[in-house]
């Protein structure tokens, strides 16, 4: 599984970042986690409001930090 946390590296990135190592864990799931800090690069995803996350090239969510179950529900589908 490819996870990609986008975002400048504000406190909601590093936030959802945390969040999302946590809830692999939990889950023990096999992830590579990505940080994109670059704006050009988050983008091109057509995230305007960060955070975001991708979820094997697909964007799940953006502009926001959900709980850690929302998280884990997503990771899971």
């Amino acid at each position: 599984m490819e996870i990609k946390v986008l975002g400048p590296g504000c406190k909601k990135c590093q936030s959802l970042d945390k969040l999302v190592r946590e809830a692999t864990s939990e889950l023990n799931i096999q992830a590579n986690i990505e940080k994109v800090e670059d704006i050009p690069a988050i983008v091109q995803y057509g995230v305007m409001t960060t955070p975001g996350l991708v979820v094997d090239g697909k964007v799940k969510f953006s502009g926001r930090v959900p709980s850690k179950d929302k998280i884990k529900k997503i990771l899971s589908e």
